[in-house]
């Protein structure tokens, strides 16, 4: 009777006080022990809410629970100070645990009637949270398991498990400002650099141990691109407890859903949307982990208003649907609810950066990525190979495949098509390519509850469907409306029962969710077409502006004036969003173009007077326009280009081909040199400028220089104010350039200023080339100063600047703070001696430099010794070029003793010095102990017979070089007799080259010996080693079992015909070389046919050059036509 009392009263609310804000204590139970009776499982009870207990627990509510289980005598004064003791929170809970615990059911039970009996949301999430977390996941899972088929386009190899977002800073201007597609080919569908790569299950976590969570997380993306199929994805993960386990609940919305919604509370949203969470409040407390997902704010009715959207910060407050949103991103309501928000960008960047802590973006398909879709699902015979050789061919289609969805569209038609046996009419547009989708869904079907229709009344019913959905399409579009409700279909006369036809299913996707259906079209592109459809029908017969749907306009009678009435407005849109509306227009005035839809839009009669008119409109566009190409003035481009008509596209792009531009680069040249930086092959991965601008041209194509990636300006006689022009480029924002070369102008120390103020900021460039320029030494300094603070820049080429010593010295300081810089030219800058010095004390402590130049800088044997020296403790360095220094044997000594130590250097290049014997003889020493060095040029030195048979015979032993270069060093033959000794035993050298060494005959047969038995030497350079006969056909003879020498350079010898019967009997069985050069050598006809007939049963060789041998122009013909028919992969010189 005493327990039942007792439990009486605790439920008894009145006679209870609240001892905190989320605790109550009894008042009428003064007994100082808790009854004896207890459920047999309560010990059970506290195990399996172990974790609740920790996880929600607070302070307020854990001094509650210890000051009643005190009060009814299960902890004593003592236990609860050694519980408060303890330290944090979790600790302290946990320790509670283990005291009620072992008092066995007696404190069991106490607890956990606190629990059950307490009102406090901590208690219900105690108590509830894993059966409403539960129910919640099949819930959610049986939603979005039927939407699975829906977000399955891809293939294994590019589901979204294997994908990743790419974490960036911001959005950029770019994608602020302009149309999707416009976004995509201006950027090539490329990422941008050295973006950081953030999986799905780590989207919502801190990126370091130190930072926080972020509340608001953006993830921007195109149109297409995926953005809801990631966000079902991740819900579908969720609820199969696969990733983000620490959310208690995951709440997604769309927000085409809440556009159907006017005012109202987020508690009472939550209700709407989940009807089974049926305590909002507890969910949305800050007691457990909740994320909310708003799917597509491009697709919300409303402008969301975060300056003047009145404060909201209750829950429970009904306001209307956009000050709502507006306060939950703002944080002002359910600041504890994490939010992930996903929008196209020019939408996403209305949110003040302010608020977003985490931006994201979702990558599209790569080349590489798109070829694995096609042969994926079109696997069959030959069909995917013919989609991938006409995306190659097209590169405007092939650029925007970076779309997921339109890589789907453009497969989808190009099968069809080829199946349909007229392949050789593929689209080579994007309005070829939809009217052909429009053709194909129409084409089979017809609605689903009606009786069979006769083909006249289905071609009728699509004709119908199609123009009420072109009218929607561009009314909506105006309107920057992307969904529609049933209501607004029959509003524009669309029977909802023609939506379920073949065509009608194929243009549309309908979203059903528990707020509300609703209906959009399968890609923004199609809305744009389809409204360009019946803009270009509607225009032919209307007498007021197409413009104005429902307010008075002026008449406006006639095609041409509706179509000039189309590109004023695009032309005015900011945000070019009719930019992709008017190249549709545009395109189906091309009857190739239209031809597919004939039957299914009333087109008339086109007798190509209107295709004439549109392109002499849209090039007088392209010359009135302002001064600086526009994103704006580039769609005329691409409008000439869906209106088929090419001339000058063709024009301009084989002037950039050719390099033949310069001083033809009118205002509209320069806009179709703006497209083609989009689109043509030429510029994908290098855009070549060399010898065609001049600052004119600069400051106008400079709004579309921005999106190349390696930009190529040499030889256009630049001064320093072009450089002030680029130095804006690159301190740009939305700047993807990463390679730029201004070699070949007039650039002073002026404008090496102005790129350094560029270089401090910018964030993509990795590698300038300022070769044969004027810098001086203060540019250098001024270029020095930047690199200091640049952490990007990773190759700089300032060759034949005049730096002198005082801009070594600069350089040397970058050398010793940067940590990025790899590879540096300073060749002809005469630093001298102490100009290598400076360089010298700087490698010292370097340690990511690999590459440095330091041709003709007059270093002579001071600067090579202190070069040296810095060896002997550097071994990052890779390869070192000291050509044309005027180092003697001295400084060759000390340079090989440096390399007796160091275990680095790949490459050595000491062309045209002084080098002599004793120079040779140490190298020769330093060889026998390194084995890193693997490419040794000791060109035009003084070696003579003696150094090389020095050298020779450490390559006996060395087992590391594989390039070894002597030409002109007064070799002869006994010299390469020793190399041919060395070749018998080394298995590592691979070039060898002796030319222009009087070895004659006797040299080049011990050679020939050598190679009967060498397996390792690929390329051999014999040119003028006054070699005859006998010494080629020792050569061929070699060649008949040596099967690895691929090149083989024997110009400027004596041949002969005889020589060359010999090789060509070679040729006949020999598979292994690849390149011959006979110039020069007195074959004479014969000796050129034997080549030639020799190569019909070779089909290695791919180079050949018979040049200077005598032939004659009419013999020449005939014998490149009879090489060509042998080896047709052969290339040929003659």
């Amino acid at each position: 009777m005493e327990s039942t009392t007792h439990y009486v009263s605790f439920l008894d609310r009145s006679k209870r006080i609240m001892w905190q804000d989320d605790c109550y204590v009894d008042l009428q139970s003064t007994s100082s022990s808790v009854s004896t009776h207890t459920e047999p499982d309560d010990l059970d009870w506290i195990k399996t809410h172990q974790d609740q207990l920790q996880r929600f627990t607070t302070s307020p509510f854990l001094e509650g629970m210890l000051t009643y289980l005190q009060m009814v005598g299960v902890l004593s004064s003592a236990e609860e100070a050694k519980i408060k003791e303890v330290g944090r929170l979790h600790d302290q809970v946990n320790m509670l645990t283990t005291i009620v615990t072992g008092k066995d059911a007696q404190g069991s039970n106490a607890l956990r009637n606190f629990i059950e009996n307490s009102d406090s949301q901590v208690a219900q999430l105690i108590l509830n949270h894993d059966s409403m977390v539960k129910e919640h996941r099949e819930v959610l899972l049986r939603r979005y398991e039927q939407l699975r088929d829906r977000d399955s386009f891809s293939c294994p190899k590019l589901n979204i498990a294997s994908r990743t977002l790419l974490l960036v800073e911001g959005l950029s201007d770019l994608q602020q400002k302009e149309h999707d597609l416009m976004q995509v080919a201006a950027t090539r569908g490329g990422r941008r650099n050295h973006p950081r790569q953030l999986s799905l299950p780590k989207l919502f976590e801190p990126l370091t141990r130190v930072s926080f969570p972020p509340r608001v997380s953006l993830t921007a993306g195109v149109a297409g691109i995926g953005k809801t199929t990631w966000v079902r994805h991740f819900i579908r993960q969720w609820s199969q407890g696969s990733i983000c386990t620490d959310f208690s609940f995951v709440l997604p919305f769309t927000f085409c859903e809440l556009n159907s919604l006017e005012k109202l509370s987020a508690e009472r949203l939550l209700k709407m949307a989940f009807p089974h969470l049926t305590d909002p409040s507890l969910i949305l407390s800050s007691s457990c982990r909740t994320l909310i997902i708003l799917d597509g704010l491009d697709e919300f009715r409303f402008k969301l208003n975060f300056s003047d959207a009145a404060p909201c910060s209750d829950p429970k407050k009904e306001v209307s649907i956009d000050d709502l949103i507006t306060n939950i991103i703002r944080g002002n309501l359910l600041p504890d609810v994490a939010l992930w928000v996903t929008s196209r960008p020019g939408v996403a960047s209305l949110i003040p950066g302010g608020l977003v802590d985490r931006v994201t973006e979702i990558p599209g398909f790569s080349p590489a990525d798109i070829q694995v879709f096609i042969n994926y699902h079109f696997s069959e015979r030959d069909y995917a190979s013919k989609m991938w050789e006409h995306l190659e061919a097209h590169k405007i289609l092939l650029v925007i495949c970076y779309i997921p969805c339109f890589c789907w569209i453009v497969a989808d038609t190009l099968m069809y098509i080829i199946q349909s046996g007229i392949s050789e009419t593929l689209p080579r547009t994007c309005t070829e390519l939809y009217a052909h989708f429009c053709s194909m869904k129409a084409e089979v079907g017809e609605p689903r509850g009606r009786e069979p229709l006769k083909t006249e009344q289905l071609h009728g019913n699509n004709r119908k469907l199609l123009g009420n959905l072109g009218r929607l399409a561009f009314y909506g579009l105006l309107k920057h409306k992307y969904t529609f409700s049933e209501q607004e279909f029959r509003a524009y006369g669309i029977d909802m029962l023609l939506t379920q036809s073949s065509l009608g299913s194929g243009l549309l996707v309908r979203d059903e969710s528990i707020i509300f259906t609703t209906y959009r079209f399968i890609h923004l592109s199609l809305q744009e077409f389809l409204a360009a459809t019946f803009y270009h029908v509607s225009s032919k017969r209307a007498i007021f502006d197409l413009f104005s749907e429902s307010t008075v306009s002026w008449p406006k009678i006639g095609f041409q004036n509706h179509f000039r009435s189309a590109f004023q407005h695009s032309q005015q849109a900011e945000d070019g969003h009719l930019d992709v509306f008017v190249r549709f227009l545009t395109g189906l005035l091309c009857p190739v173009a239209s031809k597919p839809l004939t039957g299914l839009l009333p087109l008339g009669k086109d007798d190509g007077n209107q295709k004439a008119w549109a392109a002499g409109f849209l090039q007088g566009l392209l010359v009135s326009g302002g001064a600086v190409v526009s994103l704006r003035a580039v769609n005329l481009a691409y409008c000439l280009q869906e209106l088929q008509h090419t001339e000058l596209l063709r024009s301009v792009e084989e002037g950039l081909r050719l390099g033949s531009l310069t001083g033809k680069l009118t205002r509209a040249h320069c806009v179709v040199l703006g497209y083609l930086l989009h689109v043509s092959p030429d510029c994908s991965e290098q855009t070549n400028l060399t010898a065609s601008l001049d600052y004119a041209t600069v400051k106008s194509l400079l709004p579309q220089l921005l999106y190349c990636s390696h930009l190529r300006l040499e030889n256009n006689h630049f001064k320093d104010d072009v450089m002030e022009l680029l130095g804006s480029l690159l301190s740009a924002k939305d700047c993807r350039i990463q390679k730029i070369s201004l070699a070949e102008n007039a650039i002073s120390n002026k404008g090496a200023k102005a790129l350094s103020r560029a270089i401090l900021v910018n964030r993509t460039l990795t590698s300038l080339n300022l070769r044969n320029n004027n810098i001086g030494s203060k540019g250098t300094k001024s270029l020095a100063e930047a690199l200091k603070m640049n952490q990007v820049l990773v190759s700089i080429n300032l060759q034949n600047n005049s730096i002198e010593e005082e801009g070594a010295q600069a350089l040397a300081e970058v050398l010793q703070c940067n940590r990025r810089l790899v590879s540096l030219n300073m060749k002809k800058n005469t630093i001298g001696a102490n100009g290598a010095k400076w360089i010298a004390d700087a490698l010292k402590t370097n340690r990511t430099l690999t590459k440095l130049i330091l041709c003709s800088n007059q270093l002579g044997d001071k600067g090579t010794m202190a070069l040296a020296e810095a060896l002997t403790v550097n071994h990052t360095l890779l390869s070192l070029h000291l050509q044309s220094n005027s180092i003697s044997n001295r400084g060759m000594t000390a340079l090989t003793k440096a390399l007796r130590l160091n275990r680095g250097l790949v490459s050595l290049n000491l062309r045209e010095n002084s080098i002599g014997v004793e120079g040779a003889r140490n190298m020769a020493h330093a060889l026998r102990e390194n084995s890193s060095l693997q490419d040794l040029d000791l060109t035009a030195n003084l070696l003579h017979d003696e150094g090389v048979q020095a050298i020779a015979g450490a390559i006996k032993f060395n087992q590391g070089l594989t390039s070894l270069h002597l030409q002109w060093n007064f070799i002869k033959s006994s010299a390469s007799k020793a190399l041919a000794a060395a070749l018998l035993s080394n298995t590592t050298m691979q070039l060898l080259d002796l030319q222009e060494n009087a070895i004659g005959n006797e040299g080049v047969v011990s050679l020939a010996e050598a190679l009967k038995i060498n397996a390792s030497l690929h390329t051999l350079c014999l040119q003028g080693v006054s070699a005859g006969t006998s010494g080629a056909v020792a050569i061929a003879e070699a060649l008949i079992t040596n099967q690895t020498l691929q090149t083989l350079d024997l110009r400027g010898n004596a041949v002969g015909m005889e020589g060359a019967k010999a090789l060509a009997n070679t040729l006949k069985s020999n598979r292994s070389l690849k390149s011959l050069n006979l110039q020069e050598n007195s074959l004479g006809m014969d000796g050129a046919i034997f080549i030639a007939t020799a190569l019909k049963g070779n089909h290695q060789l791919t180079y050949i050059n018979l040049q200077g041998n005598g032939i004659g122009e009419s013999g020449a013909k005939v014998i490149s036509d009879a090489i060509r028919a042998n080896a047709p992969r052969c290339v040929v010189d003659i």
